[in-house]
């Protein structure tokens, strides 16, 4: 059996069916151009890392790869130019890459930056690794990258083609690393590792050349361009970049890491702890001024919170809080400069000693030392000469500023009496009863007891009440 549809329900039908094409075409256009709006719309973030690595740049790099995450960048640009840092800063932006769910390019930049040592090892862990036209990397020593400051160590306790163990230990450790790094990125690891033992540099034709890079660029806008469409892999998954028209946001160091960066300069650490353990002593020896107690307590937190963030040598700090102390003895015991004089030595070849790394960037300039010694050494010694000027002049107040005082006796009793000195009425006595003059006559005050002062008269006056 068969069943017609009549005419009118056909043209109804056919209808339906063509309005549900449309719908559904005009839904599928609409979809293509907000997906590529979209992929357009991702930014890229460039991170700028110039000079030495330390806590402060590891702080800003972390945080800025964090926030970038969290504003869904499809890629970060660290450009850097750095001539090495720490080992702990350097390995928490490592760190830091390698869990990213955004990938990294770093971008050595612009002509004539360098990225060695520390910014070898960032290079190597970036997910892209980039030049700009008359950069070079390399250098990537343990003793430069500040894994330890033994190398002085190790000459001093072997012979010339010997090394110590505790060198050949960092050596090793630092080759492993790179190397690790270079089998991750699929870079070129013999070089990685001449790079560590040898100290090569290349530049960016011969990085390029040898597959320790993947791209060379002129500037951030060049480098874009090449990178649009390249895969890449992430901790989150792969990656295919679309950044020919990405939006750029440069994100510069906030008040954060600028302070961050200030007073973890060694040589601010060491003014701050200065100017604490002055301010401090100017507290205890003058209790209740207040201010130079809170002045000195924060500037020293301040300033032990910046060494802990810092490869410090605990015997350099240790002399440095000897010689203050000796210094401070100084202004308090009659020494006669001995005391001072060892405090300054112990506080100068503590602060050469201070900071235990030869990175550049985070040594003690000789001339900051030399002259925080001369100026307290100037301070000391007059503080020092002040205070003994003062031993020596007469007490003006108190009980004793009264001995050697002149009297006018007012009446006589048996045994004592009654004299006017220093505008006051005091009761007086004599070591001998009869000593006491009549009244009118003048006395020198001898001691004091309580209320009472113990005087004799004078010459003449003496004379006077014998006769």
């Amino acid at each position: 059996m068969r069943v017609r549809l009549s005419p009118m329900k056909t043209n109804f039908a056919d209808w339906l069916c063509r309005r549900v094409r449309h719908a559904l075409l005009l839904m599928a256009f609409a979809l293509v151009p907000m997906s590529a709006v979209a992929a357009v719309a991702a930014p890229v973030v460039v991170i700028p890392l110039k000079g030495a690595i330390g806590p402060a740049s590891a702080d800003y790099v972390v945080r800025s790869l964090a926030r970038a995450a969290d504003e869904h960048a499809q890629l970060v640009v660290l450009e850097l130019d750095t001539p090495g840092g720490l080992d702990l800063s350097m390995r928490s932006i490592i760190q830091a890459m390698l869990a990213s769910p955004v990938p990294v390019a770093a971008f050595i930049a612009p002509s004539g930056a360098r990225a060695a040592s520390a910014g070898t090892y960032i290079t190597y862990a970036s997910h892209i690794a980039a030049m700009a036209p008359g950069t070079n990397l390399g250098a990537a020593s343990p003793v430069q990258l500040g894994i330890g400051g033994s190398e002085r160590e190790g000459k001093a306790a072997s012979n010339a083609d010997a090394q110590s163990t505790e060198t050949r230990k960092q050596m090793q450790d630092a080759a492993a690393y790179i190397r690790g790094l270079a089998q991750l990125r699929g870079r070129n690891v013999q070089w990685a590792e001449r790079a560590v033992r040898e100290a090569v540099a290349l530049s960016a034709t011969e990085a390029l050349e040898q597959k320790v890079i993947d791209v060379t660029a002129n500037d951030v806008p060049d480098l874009l361009a090449k990178l649009d469409g390249r895969h890449v892999k992430t901790a989150s998954g792969d990656r295919v970049l679309a950044t020919k028209q990405a939006p750029l946001v440069v994100l510069q160091p906030d008040w954060r890491s600028r302070f961050l960066a200030t007073i973890t300069d060694p040589s601010v650490a060491l003014i701050l702890m200065m100017i604490g353990m002055y301010g401090l002593f100017f507290e205890f020896a003058n209790p209740g001024m207040v201010l130079p107690g809170v002045a000195g307590a924060i500037c020293l937190l301040v300033g032990l919170f910046a060494l802990q963030l810092l490869p410090i040598s605990f015997v350099g700090l240790g002399l440095i809080v000897l010689g203050m102390g000796f210094l401070v003895a100084e202004m308090f015991l009659p020494t006669f400069g001995s005391l001072g004089i060892g405090g300054i030595i112990a506080f100068a070849i503590g602060a050469l000693m201070l900071i235990d790394t030869d990175v550049p960037g985070f040594g003690i300039p000789v001339g900051l030392v030399a002259g925080l010694a001369l100026f307290t050494a100037l301070f000391v010694f007059t503080v020092s000469g002040v205070a003994l000027k003062a031993r020596k002049r007469p007490v003006v107040s108190g009980g004793e500023a009264m001995l050697g005082t002149i009297g006018v006796m007012l009446a006589h009793e048996s045994g004592s009496g009654w004299a006017r000195v220093q505008g006051e009425r005091w009761r007086v006595q004599a070591d001998a009863p009869r000593a006491l003059p009549q009244e009118g006559a003048r006395v020198r005050v001898m001691s004091r007891h309580g209320l009472t002062l113990t005087v004799e008269p004078l010459e003449g006056e003496r004379e006077a009440g014998h006769s």
